[in-house]
């Protein structure tokens, strides 16, 4: 993903791209900051959880700028959101979802509500990043409920 973001911050800079060049420099900067924190070099799923983290607070806060009536400032969170979403994976339908969640009932062979967390456990470990874990949350709540 560096080497993505090096060769697309010199497009942006070639460009002139000013929102484009300062979502990357916040991506990196991202990166950069939990590669500190841990200690090592990022893996793919190390540094998807940053960009899906990124994606949540610029969405919350295009939801408050909404609430607020400031529409300018919504717009530049979601045109980042747009910006970071180009290096996630694509996204899950609803059938594969569902698959997925069948499947990891299954698995761990859940019965109840009370085995939500070994349910949900593995459907993390095969959705993170190409799906909204609320909406998993639902989905499974009514597959056990």
């Amino acid at each position: 993903m560096q080497e993505q973001l090096v060769a697309d911050m010199k497009a942006a800079m070639k460009a002139g791209e000013k929102d484009r060049l300062s979502a990357i420099r916040m991506l990196r900067a991202a990166l950069k900051d939990k590669e500190i924190e841990l200690g090592h070099a990022l893996d793919a799923s190390e540094s998807l959880s940053v960009v899906t983290r990124l994606v949540k607070q610029r969405n919350d806060a295009a939801a408050q700028y909404a609430d607020a009536g400031r529409d300018d400032l919504k717009e530049k969170e979601l045109s980042e959101v747009a910006f970071f979403q180009a290096y996630m994976p694509e996204p899950l339908s609803d059938e594969e979802l569902v698959a997925i969640i069948d499947q990891a009932i299954a698995d761990s062979g859940a019965t109840s509500m009370r085995d939500m967390g070994k349910v949900m456990a593995i459907v993390k470990t095969k959705a993170e990043g190409r799906a909204d874990m609320g909406k998993l949350s639902g989905i499974v709540k009514g597959r056990l409920g």
